[in-house]
């Protein structure tokens, strides 16, 4: 199944650069929590939600990927994850700077920076 294509933010960053599992103990972390995030969100447990696919990518700015209507952000590259996961037939984008928690990217939810 390709990437969907949420609310207009594209699923996969042209410059992603695919990870595969194993993943390293503080990226396993992230997933699980942006994992967590999700389920809670759609009030479902946990292992029914699905990793469609991890990448490392530069966001070319401080929207992390994700702008919010009306907001400015920092102008510079900056390096961070995407993670997609399937809930059901539905795919969710979370997007990340790599420090932070990994945040569900869509109109309602971007970073707000």
């Amino acid at each position: 199944m390709p990437p969907s294509d949420q609310g207009g933010v594209p699923a996969l960053p042209p410059n992603a650069q695919p990870l595969n599992p194993p993943f390293d103990g503080a990226l396993k972390a992230q997933i699980d929590q942006a994992k967590q995030d999700l389920a809670q969100r759609l009030g479902v447990d946990v292992s029914t939600i699905e990793v469609v696919q991890v990448a490392a990518v530069t966001w070319p700015d401080g929207a992390l990927g994700c702008p919010r209507p009306g907001m400015a952000y920092i102008q510079v590259l900056i390096d961070g994850l995407f993670v997609q996961l399937r809930a059901g037939d539905q795919l969710y984008n979370y997007h990340g700077d790599g420090q932070n928690p990994l945040f569900l990217c869509d109109a309602q939810f971007g970073p707000q920076v």
